[in-house]
């Protein structure tokens, strides 16, 4: 499963979200205005700025479409 730590009015979290639409990988968002709990969380993964891309064997962050591809 794909999370994604995003926030709004954040361009790259929305280019993050409409890759991954576009080839139809699921995730999980967590808006870290709405849910400010998760923001130690990211912090412990070791990133200050979203988005925050989250797999089972990594984490990014930023829109990094060749890293995006990988999971589609």
């Amino acid at each position: 499963m794909v999370t994604i730590y995003s926030k709004n009015n954040c361009v790259q979290c929305k280019m993050t979200k409409r890759f991954l639409d576009t080839n139809n990988v699921k995730y999980q968002e967590i808006n870290l205005d709405e849910q400010p709990e998760y923001i130690e969380q990211v912090k412990k993964l070791g990133f200050n700025a979203a988005p925050v891309v989250q797999t089972a064997t990594e984490a990014f962050s930023g829109f990094q479409p060749s890293k995006l591809k990988q999971l589609s």
